[in-house]
């Protein structure tokens, strides 16, 4: 169980009467000063030898440039590393200091920030804090918790183990998917049953996506989110169900991938609070739905673009180096996670890319680092995240039976082969369980859980490899037994020869929540060639099966099915196509 702390930063103003005598202003007075601040410490996994904090500040008083909050153990605990603050520790003394991206602190706002500590004996909370030189009161009532001992199962730094407390926030499951059947979507139903053989998997579960204003209330006579919602409660019945929505409007959508551009441009970030995530909150709030789980994806591409594509680097673009300038991204995303975060039944799911674009130490590291930024900033917490989705709307297998990263061929490592570049992992059900160790170490809470998106991973048919590659080379090797048979792994949009992955389901896997059909089989990544469009859809050369690559695919064809239609629309050659080499076959 978490343990906290709230400190109450009460300085009673000092006013001078007509005597010259000072008088205390007391509680109910008119001339009361506002609570300077408020410091939220909490202890969120704790281990023998060990234990990692999330640390919130709150300021209501004057707006600051800078902080430093400062406090001492009773004990002989010791801070071993610290992210979102310059923490320094000098004998029992402690200061965390902001960082260069987070000190700014607007008079209402809050900032949160997490360190690692060792520990013997008895890891007792502090008593005291002050921040900026005041004194902080410690609330000695309901602020102060009963020590609830050693977890059950405390893990390791590294790997948590499943505690007997998951940090699932009041009043939610762990896992939203345990128990529950999946929302079948009738408008993406009546496409695959239309087709030769789609009514096998015209029943599966697949993703709302909510990727323009206008789709909140349903574009061109077609579902809005409170039909879907209303769909959602009469499949329900007297059980559980999971409802899954995309929400995918950031301003300045996609930096790096024009097929899925959106209608906001990078600047306008009130429009997207107000016009398009108030909304949502505000229909999802509805007590008619609160029977219901609903599953978000929170804004697919755009963290990670952050990380990798907007730094100088080969990959890198002048449309993300501008999202990450003005920090929209962040914003919006943080926005998100708060709004949505506070309802009862709905679990956020921050997007993580995939294995072959963040899993170089490069990537790995700043990702995570930024994602604690996230959901730490701007209003948002840990709480308001349940967990993280790798494979978006991508092709990456989920498990790669023939090929493991601690291969080795005539001495080689297969981290050398061309395929895999030195990457740390080669299929996504790896990397989302390595994210997720390393996620709770910063100080994620224990009970995060994984999605993996399976709608177009299968890699079956005649294609298909079913043992190892001859060892006559590492590249032979690899490329011998790897079932994801795209050209490259940077390739993403409608790739040829692709089939349907795993069913969704719930718990497959230790970490991992369910796999899931977030990206509707049978929908266009994006247009093999320029078509004039209202939703702000460009036409990205990598959906263009003549094209010859760039820098991100290493120079590689684009691998892309001709004859596609704009991002979303109805694709029915690739529904054939994905049919045909679903793995496991459809039957």
């Amino acid at each position: 169980m978490s343990r906290s702390r709230t400190a109450i930063l009460a300085a009673l103003a000092l006013v001078a009467g007509a005597s010259g005598t000072a008088l205390a202003v007391v509680p109910g007075s008119s001339g009361i000063a506002a609570i300077p601040c408020t410091v939220d410490y909490k202890v969120q996994n704790q281990w023998d030898s060990g234990f990692t904090t999330n640390v919130t500040i709150t300021n209501n008083s004057a707006a600051k440039t800078s902080w430093s909050l400062k406090w001492s153990y009773a004990g002989n605990q010791r801070v071993t590393n610290g992210w979102n603050a310059k923490v320094t520790q000098s004998g029992t003394a402690v200061t965390a200091a902001n960082e260069s991206y987070n000190g700014a602190l607007a008079t209402g706002g809050s900032v949160s920030f997490g360190f690692q500590g060792s520990y013997s004996g008895s890891n007792a909370l502090p008593t005291a804090f002050t921040l900026d030189g005041v004194a902080c009161n410690v609330d000695n009532g309901s602020g102060t918790p009963t020590d609830p001992g050693t977890p059950t199962d405390p893990g390791t730094p590294t790997d948590p183990g499943t505690p007997t407390d998951p940090g699932t926030p009041s009043g939610k499951v762990d896992n939203p998917f345990v128990g529950a059947k999946g929302y079948v979507n009738p408008e993406w139903s009546a496409h695959a049953a239309a087709e030769p053989g789609g009514s096998k998997v015209a029943n599966q579960s697949t993703a709302v996506w909510l990727d323009r204003i206008a789709a909140i209330n349903g574009v061109n006579g077609g579902m809005g989110l409170r039909a879907h919602l209303d769909e959602a409660v009469k499949q329900k019945g007297s059980g559980q169900l999971v409802i899954q929505l995309v929400i995918y409007d950031l301003p300045g959508r996609d930096c790096a991938a024009l097929a899925s551009n959106g209608e906001l441009g990078p600047t306008e970030i009130d429009k997207y609070k107000s016009q398009y995530i108030d909304p949502i909150a505000s229909i999802l709030s509805d007590s008619k739905y609160a029977g219901l789980r609903i599953a978000t994806v929170i804004e697919p591409d755009s963290l990670p673009n952050l990380v990798t594509n907007a730094g100088g680097t080969a990959g890198s673009t002048d449309a993300c180096a501008t999202m990450k300038a003005n920090g929209n991204y962040e914003k919006g995303v943080s926005y998100a996670l708060d709004k949505l975060g506070a309802i009862s039944n709905v679990y956020n799911y921050i997007d993580a890319g995939h294995h072959a674009w963040l899993g170089w130490d490069s990537n790995f590291d700043p990702t995570v680092q930024e994602f604690y930024k996230v959901a730490t900033t701007n209003g948002a917490s840990v709480n308001d995240v349940t967990g993280f989705i790798v494979n978006t709307a991508n092709y990456g297998a989920t498990t790669e039976p023939y090929v493991k990263i601690t291969d080795s061929v005539n001495g080689q490592t297969v981290r050398q082969s061309k395929w895999i570049d030195w990457n740390w992992y080669v299929d996504e059900q790896s990397f989302a369980q390595a994210l997720r160790t390393k996620l709770v170490s910063v100080g994620f809470n224990s009970g995060l859980g994984m999605l993996v998106d399976t709608s177009r991973n299968g890699w079956g048919g005649s294609a298909r490899p079913t043992a190892a590659g001859p060892t006559t080379s590492v590249d032979a090797y690899v490329d011998g037994g790897r079932i994801d048979r795209r050209i490259h792994a940077g390739n993403w949009c409608n790739q040829s020869g692709a089939g349907l992955g795993e069913r969704p389901r719930s718990a497959p896997a230790t970490g991992i929540d369910a796999y899931v059909w977030v990206k509707p089989p049978g929908e266009s990544d994006g247009a093999s060639s320029a078509i004039a469009n209202d939703e702000g859809k460009g036409f990205d050369r990598m959906c263009d099966p003549t094209y010859g690559g760039n820098a991100r695919n290493g120079n590689n064809p684009s691998g892309a099915l001709p004859n596609s239609p704009l991002a979303g629309k109805w694709f029915s050659a690739q529904f054939q196509q994905l049919l045909q080499n679903a793995y496991p076959p459809v039957s």
